[in-house]
């Protein structure tokens, strides 16, 4: 008998070129009693795949048994993680990154202006440069309240 086609089938199967249909006629081929002595060597590995196949269903109690060898009961659900808490680690990056950048700033104004006598103007705030400030008002309400207190005390020495 000629299995010129089964080994092309085999060739093919090492090289995984089969379809599922072809490797169904390679399994029904050597599930046969009566096979030529050179392809008995192949026999036992469709025949092992032809009975795994059959073994390997899981029972209904499969759940039941699983859970039993875990030791719980109740099978553990998923908890929601909301959008604020997933964005938490780049809100602290975002701190940390903010907290460096402030900490350099402040470091580079307090070292560039080093040498100069007057604080630099970090705020941005501008004196007014015209006007009584508040030194001025103060030193002339003082005046007037000398002036006050020497016309009163000349008044009553007099």
């Amino acid at each position: 008998m000629d299995y010129k086609y089964i080994e092309q089938l085999l060739e093919r199967y090492w090289q995984a070129e089969t379809t599922l249909e072809e490797e169904e006629i390679l399994r029904t081929f050597f599930c046969q009693k009566d096979l030529p002595a050179e392809m008995q060597q192949y026999a036992p590995l469709f025949a092992y795949e032809r009975e795994e196949t059959r073994n390997d269903r899981l029972g209904d109690d499969f759940d039941e048994r699983m859970l039993e060898m875990v030791g719980e009961q109740i099978p553990v659900k998923a908890r929601t993680i909301s959008l604020t808490q997933r964005l938490m680690p780049m809100f602290k990056a975002a701190a940390v990154v903010a907290i460096f950048l402030t900490l350099g700033n402040a470091a580079q104004v307090a070292f560039s202006d080093g040498d100069s006598q007057q604080p630099a103007n970090v705020s941005g705030i501008t004196k007014p440069t015209e006007g009584p400030s508040m030194a001025k008002a103060d030193s002339i309400r003082l005046d007037s309240i000398k002036k006050v207190q020497q016309e009163v005390s000349s008044v009553i020495i007099k």
